[in-house]
């Protein structure tokens, strides 16, 4: 078993689960999608020496802001897949447990709530936004859907090598 392979299959799956969840939350809550274009822009203003944003959505567009975005957002969560195994050991991928899965992906909270959401105008943890006490409980339902989609992710990618895939 490919350590490395596992992590970036765990991190592909995790991350489609959590896209998968935001189209049920827009479809039946009415919750909008995500703007991956809005973090490919905040990230391609980074080598231009803006870390810090007015609000995103106010500054510049940038060419290619929303294929940045998207690369990021998948990126983003195949590093968070390194994660479990870092708790349990690479034997997480032969054996996938539920806890550590859902420690990492409630602890993901954090770099949107002090990292991204700070950077792009939102305050920490969205405390500028109009409704920042909704936008932390999705934030947190989202991370949290995150840890499932690793713990199924690495349970599919222990079976697909268990099997010889």
């Amino acid at each position: 078993m490919d350590y490395f392979v596992c992590i970036l299959l765990t991190g592909i799956g995790a991350t489609a689960v959590t896209d998968l969840w935001s189209i049920v939350r827009q479809r039946f809550f009415g919750v909008a999608l995500p703007n991956y274009g809005l973090v490919g822009r905040w990230i391609a203003w980074l080598p231009r020496g803006r870390i810090f944003q007015g609000p995103i959505s106010a500054t510049a567009p940038v060419h290619g802001e929303r294929a940045i975005g998207w690369m990021a957002h998948y990126l983003i969560g195949i590093g968070f897949a390194a994660l479990p195994p870092a708790i349990r050991g690479p034997e997480w991928f032969r054996e996938p447990t539920l806890l550590p899965a859902l420690v990492v992906g409630i602890g993901t909270v954090a770099a949107p709530f002090f990292v991204m959401q700070p950077a792009m105008g939102a305050g920490i943890a969205a405390s500028r936004t109009p409704r920042p006490t909704a936008a932390r409980l999705q934030s947190l339902i989202t991370h949290t859907i995150f840890g499932l989609g690793l713990y199924a992710s690495g349970l599919l990618v222990s079976l697909a090598f268990s099997r010889g895939y």
